[in-house]
């Protein structure tokens, strides 16, 4: 299969667009489903509609899959594998037979669908707010109806749990991460960082360039789903004052 690539450089990540996996053991008992160093939505979806299909249609041995930007990792009980199919030349070979039939079976049959969009209110007074207005000759309303006048796609969860990369920012507000992050940023701070916004979901030290701040809790450990916004979603900012911040805030 060619692959079908565009190259750009933005923050120093290589993002290419490519139709083109591969697969690769990672250890004994997991192997990695990739489309290589991609940050592309139809990738991603690929990549989530795989991973939905494993968690509906598994096969003997699956004990889970973890997404990310244009890969899977996909983790399985070998002995428990060989114990089924004793015949099978390697379990490596057994399961990369399955990934692939599903990958093919998605790419040929798979409809990617508008999905509901999850709205996330922003109080938009961060600390970088002016600092980020200011590099690109914007006004810093300007750059709010920029950042919420898009429709995001999460590409995947990480860093911290609940803390969703989404993208892309319009690139009239695309803007490296800090050179010195600090020490502390609060839970709930929304963030630019290259191309992609995000949102801190607890207390952490980060250098993303900060913008706003929602009063939503992204993570809650005791809820049954402890994410609020997860890989796959699509999310849309709007802007809010001081006073309905403080009604909603939740932390």
């Amino acid at each position: 299969m060619a692959a079908a690539s565009s190259l750009n450089l933005v923050n120093k990540v290589l993002i290419i667009s490519t139709t083109e996996f591969h697969i690769v053991p990672l250890s004994e008992s997991a192997l990695l489903f990739s489309y290589g160093n991609t940050i592309d939505t139809i990738i991603n979806e690929k990549i989530m509609a795989l991973h939905d299909k494993l968690s509906t249609k598994s096969f003997p041995g699956f004990i889970e899959s973890a997404p990310a930007y244009a890969s899977l990792a996909v983790y399985y009980n070998p002995v428990f594998i060989k114990q089924q199919y004793p015949d099978v030349f390697t379990v490596f070979a057994f399961v990369q037979n399955i990934i692939e039939s599903f990958a093919k079976e998605i790419d040929h049959t798979t409809s990617f669908k508008n999905k509901p969009i999850k709205t996330v209110p922003v109080y938009y007074k961060g600390e970088d707010l002016e600092w980020v207005a200011s590099l690109h000759q914007l006004t810093t309303t300007e750059v709010i109806q920029l950042h919420s006048g898009v429709i995001y796609h999460v590409f995947m969860n990480g860093f911290l749990p609940g803390f969703a990369y989404m993208g892309t920012v319009n690139e009239k507000i695309i803007t490296a991460r800090k050179d010195k992050p600090r020490l502390m940023v609060a839970a709930g701070s929304v963030g630019i960082a290259g191309a992609q916004t995000g949102i801190y979901p607890t207390d952490s030290p980060g250098g993303w360039q900060i913008i706003g701040t929602t009063p939503l809790q992204l993570f809650n450990k005791t809820k049954k789903d402890p994410c609020l916004i997860k890989a796959g979603d699509q999310v849309q900012f709007f802007a809010i004052d001081k006073n309905e911040f403080d009604k909603l805030n939740e932390y």
